[in-house]
């Protein structure tokens, strides 16, 4: 016994492909979360230019969700939703105080939830949206020239 298949015509199959373009621009189609492998990954040393100014990477990436690694650095303070990721093991907090003496290898992690802490000689992969310029946490008073806003966090 044979099944009938209908091919779709090429009129058909152009106006179903405009049709979900359509819906998927008004984000009435289901939404697909990225993979890891479709973020962008970035090392800590490659944010930064040697004279201290953001690279052209992270400029072209500002607003970007991007993943990155590095080690927690022990918290400033309990229950809090900010850590700083380092990109070696630190057994104390790098917290500056201004933009003079800032370095060039820790990020401030923005989380939207209280963090729990991990041992800071484990690694971890950290996912967000990279933010430039300077920023001054209002809880903690710490100085960031760079951040990941709204990021997530994993065990590498």
């Amino acid at each position: 016994m044979k099944k009938h298949v209908r091919k779709i015509s090429d009129p058909d199959r152009r106006h179903l492909l405009r049709t979900a373009a359509a819906f998927g621009a008004l984000g009435l189609l289901p939404f697909h979360p990225a993979t890891a492998q479709d973020i962008p990954s970035l090392k800590l040393r490659e944010l930064y230019t040697k004279a201290l100014d953001f690279s052209r990477k992270a400029q072209e990436l500002e607003g970007s969700i991007v993943r990155i690694r590095g080690y927690m650095a022990p918290p400033l303070k309990a229950d809090s939703s900010f850590f700083v990721l380092t990109k070696r093991p630190m057994a104390v907090c790098p917290f500056c105080e201004g933009e003079a003496d800032w370095p060039d290898d820790i990020l401030a992690i923005y989380t939207q939830r209280t963090i729990e802490v991990v041992h800071f000689t484990r690694p971890l992969w950290v996912t967000g949206e990279l933010a430039l310029g300077n920023h001054k946490d209002a809880d903690t008073g710490f100085f960031s020239k760079l951040r990941l806003i709204n990021a997530r966090y994993e065990r590498a």
